[in-house]
């Protein structure tokens, strides 16, 4: 097991979550099952108390694991610096068998807790709070796939061997590799970039055909192919080099932390861009969160297609 300071920090924390979240699902399931909002009993009274003290919690958790997530990658790659072949966070999550599936369970805990606190805030709009069973029976479930990603996350560090070899970022994102990763390598990247912009288009299309359903299928697609696009082709930009496809690398100082701006630019356009089809709101918020989701989803695309105009500004080739 590696124990850096980092480590340690997170470890903690997450026995703090665990606590916390808990209770949360505790009084969660407790809500779910006997609120009434029209009562006047003392378990009413109660359960309204209590309805604030989970909602606290469970808002409060949302808010430290958002930094938290970059704080874990910024872990992984510190750590790799102590891992023989491994050159940055790819390595590390590679150097176990949790590590994969742990970077995806963070990633969906992060658009599980921000859909629940869009619920719980359109929520708290109303006196009647209409939305307050459906906001706590859906914590109930996000609470195991929460407490899934803390045990991966404690199984990932305490399987860390520093002695054993590690591939690196090169070996794991290239054509020759026989992961699945290396399978997107296979597709055109005609027929890529054509996907990449046809959705982004089919997006704005229906942003205004005012068409919310069609607008957040379009946003579900836009993470996947932008995702894989930006691994395959984008990101070869970013390092100048044809051969260097790793999605952990541009986070790092020599390229100037960019990769925290793009993934933060994804992240916002496709959660405000995917709520607006599974949450039902009045046409003011569905349409404050149409205009957020494609004006970050359009600085995405900007940020990501100007590597490659730049790079054959300067050099009059493609890579």
């Amino acid at each position: 097991m590696i124990l850096s300071p980092e480590v340690i920090s997170i470890l903690i924390l997450d026995i703090v979550f665990v606590f916390f979240a808990l209770i949360a699902f505790y009084l969660s399931i407790r809500i779910s099952l006997y609120w009434d909002i029209n009562s006047t009993s003392k378990m009413q009274y109660t359960l309204e108390k209590q309805s604030s003290l989970a909602a606290t919690i469970i808002k409060y958790i949302f808010i430290i694991k958002l930094p938290l997530f970059l704080f874990f990658i910024f872990t992984l790659d510190k750590i790799s610096n102590v891992l023989t072949g491994a050159m940055c966070a790819a390595g590390v999550v590679d150097a176990t068998s949790y590590g994969t599936y742990l970077f995806i369970l963070k990633i969906i805990n992060i658009y599980l807790f921000g859909y629940w606190l869009m619920l719980h805030y359109l929520d708290i709009k109303y006196e009647n709070l209409p939305y307050v069973k459906l906001k706590f029976r859906f914590f109930t479930i996000a609470f195991f796939v929460f407490i899934s990603e803390i045990i991966l996350e404690i199984l990932m560090f305490s399987s860390i061997d520093i002695s054993k070899m590690v591939s690196c970022c090169g070996t794991l994102y290239s054509s020759s590799a026989t992961s699945v990763i290396s399978s997107i390598f296979l597709i055109p990247t005609s027929v890529l970039l054509s996907l990449f912009y046809g959705i982004f288009l089919m997006m704005i299309c229906f942003y205004y055909l005012k068409n919310r359903y069609m607008f957040s299928i379009m946003n579900f697609l836009f993470i996947i192919v932008s995702i894989i696009s930006l691994i395959s082709f984008f990101g070869t930009y970013i390092y100048e080099l044809p051969t260097h496809h790793c999605p952990f690398c541009f986070l790092q100082k020599d390229y100037y932390y960019v990769g925290y701006l793009i993934y933060t630019l994804l992240f916002i356009g496709t959660f405000y861009g995917i709520s607006v089809g599974i949450i039902k709101q009045k046409n003011q918020y569905i349409q404050k969160k149409l205009n957020i989701s494609l004006i970050f989803n359009l600085l995405y695309v900007i940020l990501v297609s100007a590597y490659p105009l730049i790079y054959y500004i300067k050099n009059g080739v493609w890579l």
